[in-house]
């Protein structure tokens, strides 16, 4: 067992706030700096052999035994590891104060030295650092950042603020999987004008007595547009925000895990309340994984209430998809237009993510 099945996502969800606020100054220019957000979508550099790649811990805590974990699995890899300064921090159950992990980001992205930043984990407490973070200086110096859970947060409020491609793919501490490694290093090392990336022979093997991890075209169809979404409860929280995603003619992306059918049904009835789903190219839903009925209380299935907001809609919907929290999992990169084919059940990416 890696230390990634160790860790649950939502342990220290119950904690209180993730640390002192920082000045009133830095909230005031985070909302200075939306009202002229940059059009111009930036992609970062591609990863090289041997590049240095910078380890955070924007959400949830970590300990000695996940970074060694974490350092181990960048080497494996061809790259070099080169830790945050804060990355042994504790806020309770956060990963430091908001003013630790805010100073680890921009020194990352500032460091020359880092070709990348990966998450350690995700966890919670991003959100608290969205209206601290210096979006012009990730602009001047885009870097590949990669993670999902927790970071879509950060992911998102990126996308919007500085027009930078992030990755939706796995945390240093997701286990090693050949699948996720080719189409991780294929999105972030080899710039191509299209990229097709199959599901996971891996998890439809796993379908035949998990069905959650089954394929499942609810309206078939293509779908072009750019790729929008990440964690559902994030996607959702973020909404009536300067950080909302604004998936309208997007691919719209989602995934969960351990949240119960009503918490799910809630979610998706936000962003249909806040933007409206009919309003995507296409709504893709990840593998859910533990998101079934909690005990004998009465429920609908995870399909039944996905249906309930998908099969009325008229544009390509999916679920099954090989990403969330999951092994075998392909990574996306927000921001970047996709093709969507439901007959092939595949993903294509229209252009280079990285330059």
């Amino acid at each position: 067992m890696s230390p990634s099945d160790k860790i649950s996502r939502r342990a220290f969800a119950g904690l209180a706030a993730g640390a002192v606020l920082l000045p009133s100054a830095a909230q005031s220019a985070s909302r200075s700096s939306s009202r002229h957000l940059p059009r111009t979508l930036l992609k970062p550099p591609r990863l090289h052999a041997g590049d240095v790649i910078g380890l955070v811990a924007p959400g949830g805590r970590i300990n000695d035994e996940a970074i060694t974990y974490a350092v181990a699995r960048i080497e494996a890899l061809g790259f070099r590891a080169k830790l945050s300064t804060n990355l042994r921090a504790v806020h309770g159950g956060y990963a430091g104060s908001v003013q630790q992990r805010v100073d680890d980001l921009h020194a990352m992205f500032t460091d020359r030295e880092v070709k990348a930043i990966w998450c350690v984990r995700g966890g919670s407490g991003c959100i608290s650092l969205l209206a601290h973070i210096d979006y012009a200086l990730i602009r001047a110096n885009p870097k590949i950042l990669l993670g999902y859970s927790d970071i879509s947060a950060l992911q998102l409020a990126i996308l919007k603020q500085a027009r930078l491609v992030t990755f939706h793919g796995p945390v240093a501490l997701s286990g090693p999987s050949d699948y996720a490694v080719e189409h991780m290093l294929a999105v972030l090392m080899h710039p191509q004008d299209s990229y097709t990336i199959p599901m996971a022979v891996e998890n439809s093997r796993r379908a035949l007595l998990e069905p959650h991890f089954s394929l499942r075209t609810v309206t078939s169809g293509q779908a072009t547009g750019p790729l929008i979404g990440g964690n559902l409860s994030l996607v959702s929280a973020l909404m009536g925000t300067p950080y909302a995603a604004d998936f309208r003619k997007a691919i719209l992306f989602l995934e969960e895990v351990n949240e119960a059918p009503y918490r799910i049904d809630r979610w998706l009835t936000q962003l249909d309340l806040a933007v409206g789903l009919r309003h995507a190219a296409a709504v893709m839903i990840g593998i859910c994984d533990k998101c079934g009925p909690e005990d004998e209380e009465p429920s609908l299935t995870l399909d039944e209430t996905l249906d309930l907001h998908l099969k009325p809609l008229v544009i390509p919907a999916v679920s099954g998809y090989s990403f969330g929290h999951i092994r075998h999992q392909f990574t996306l990169p927000l921001g970047v237009m996709a093709r969507l084919d439901t007959a092939r059940q595949t993903v294509t990416l229209l252009e280079p993510a990285v330059s």
